[in-house]
């Protein structure tokens, strides 16, 4: 990508995810890297900054990035732990801090001649989330704002384009966190804005081209967003070298197979679809633990594409729709010091005995950003607004083992749920919605006959990447109507639930 770039490093903070997509959201390129492997091709980034990590600078566990070509001669904007990190081993002190400040809280002092806070004032809410604070700032360190209860709350270092802070602006509850990032980006370290969908289309297009060259393509489509706009991307690139396969694993939603393939003729794709549902649910026999369904989906998932990869000659390469967030969850941002929280089907490359290699056209991509890709490429608004669904099915929405009896029964549910999201209009006010089918049975009556059996959790979540979601507030009148014809078509089911959680500590699905 030949755009100004802007390296963001990793310490594992929850949140460095969420400074990449408002950079994005800027119109600006950025990367993530680890803070110990920061890339050879440092010169590149025209700005740098630093996340917020879970390690405090007081520890023993002290993250220490190399610094020694950046500070000074890049504008540096370090955030939270970054900012902590500058004042503690530059000639400052930090501390634990006496009232720990979490969540919202509000610029009571700002130096209003600083480029770096124009057009914010006094006032504004800011995100808090740390437990240490900066009692002296670092040598050279100037002012710039404070909080009630956080005097150090932002500086800047004399004689440098180097500026700290103690909050999170890439945070929604920062009121202004958009317009102090532009500030910095923009008018402090003139990073310009030229990262667009279109430029994405070209640019990709071009590389792909080049990448491939009269090489085949084969492609798995799931019918979702991603693999669909990967799908189009390659098109575009090679033509009829693209070879589409949509599997049926025996876990889509009712219908789903049938439905997608229908949906694809008119998109001008060389698709074939290929019914291997009883391979699948064979694999999944007896298996309960979720990272073991995973794996043994990905597994079949290879070999079935293996099988038809050979049925085209000369066949090069695998085409994946992965995006960022599936890598992030993966490998830890990366390789950065984050928690792996799962593992992902399409992401880790692929086994020996496979000889293809594989390209992954949308893995620099956030979720909002794949869906103002397709609208560049003028794809249907419906495919484009389709819910997330997961690699894997409803092999990480059935808690337990799988049989087809329970995949029938979910599917049914599900069916239900989101049919009616859209018979009620509020399909496209949720960002992704599905039932789990709970590995418990609860004793009920219908026609004063005692039951005894399933229960299932409807999750419907508001987000704009799945980084992080909150639960959406459905009318209890959809609901009670939901659940009554849940309960009374879906054979083997006597108790609906709904599920409040958020992500974070929730993750969107239960599995």
């Amino acid at each position: 990508m030949q755009h100004n770039k802007v390296l963001i490093l990793d310490f594992g903070s929850q949140y460095t995810q969420l400074i990449a997509r408002r950079v994005r959201e800027l119109n600006i390129y950025c990367e993530i890297h680890p803070f110990n492997k920061i890339p050879s091709d440092s010169d590149s980034f025209k700005a740098v900054i630093l996340s917020g990590s879970p390690n405090s600078v007081r520890g023993e566990a002290v993250l220490h990035p190399e610094l020694e070509g950046i500070r000074g001669k890049k504008p540096m904007l370090a955030v939270c732990y970054g900012a902590q990190y500058l004042a503690h081993f530059s000639g400052g002190e930090v501390a634990e801090s006496n009232t720990r400040e979490y969540g919202r809280a509000n610029l009571s002092y700002i130096k209003t001649d600083e480029p770096f806070f124009e057009n914010i004032h006094e006032g504004s809410q800011v995100w808090m989330s740390h437990s240490d604070t900066i009692k002296q700032l670092p040598t050279g360190g100037v002012l710039l704002a404070s909080t009630n209860d956080v005097e150090n709350a932002a500086y800047k270092i004399e004689g440098e384009e180097t500026y700290a802070i103690q909050f999170h602006p890439e945070v929604y509850h920062s009121t202004d966190g958009y317009q102090l990032l532009n500030n910095f980006l923009v008018k402090i370290a003139a990073v310009e804005q030229d990262w667009t969908p279109q430029s994405f289309v070209e640019e990709t297009v071009e590389g792909l081209q080049e990448q491939l060259g009269d090489d085949k393509v084969v492609l798995g489509l799931s019918g979702g967003v991603d693999s669909s706009v990967a799908a189009m991307l390659l098109h575009k690139a090679i033509g009829k070298n693209l070879y589409c396969i949509f599997v049926n694993n025996g876990l889509l939603r009712k219908n789903e197979f049938e439905d997608v393939l229908t949906q694809y003729e008119g998109m001008g794709l060389n698709v074939k679809g290929v019914d291997a549902s009883a391979r699948f649910l064979d694999a999944l026999k007896g298996l309960s633990d979720p990272e073991l369904k995973r794996k043994a989906i990905g597994r079949v998932f290879i070999e079935v594409f293996d099988d038809e990869a050979h049925l085209i000659q000369d066949v090069k390469w695998l085409a994946q729709g992965t995006i960022y967030p599936d890598v992030i969850e993966s490998v830890s941002a990366t390789g950065g010091p984050s928690a792996t929280i799962k593992s992902h089907h399409n992401v880790g490359g692929l086994p020996d005995f496979m000889k293809l290699k594989v390209v992954e056209p949308l893995k620099a991509l956030f979720k909002d950003e794949v869906r103002r890709v397709g609208a560049s490429m003028n794809m249907d608004k419906h495919l484009l607004g389709r819910h997330p669904f997961p690699g894997p099915g409803l092999a990480i929405r059935i808690l337990g083992d799988l049989t087809e009896e329970k995949v029938r029964i979910l599917q049914e549910v599900d069916a239900i749920f989101i049919n009616n999201l859209r018979a009620w209009n509020l399909y496209d006010k949720v960002w992704q919605a599905g039932a789990m089918l709970l590995p418990v049975n609860s004793v009920g009556v219908m026609g004063d006959e005692r039951t005894y059996e399933k229960c299932v959790a409807l999750r419907a979540v508001e987000s704009t990447d799945g980084m992080t979601a909150d639960w959406v507030n459905l009318p209890y009148e959809f609901l009670q109507k939901t659940s009554n014809e849940i309960i009374n078509k879906v054979k083997g089911v006597n108790r609906v639930v709904y599920d409040i959680s958020s992500k974070p500590p929730a993750t969107i699905e239960w599995e």
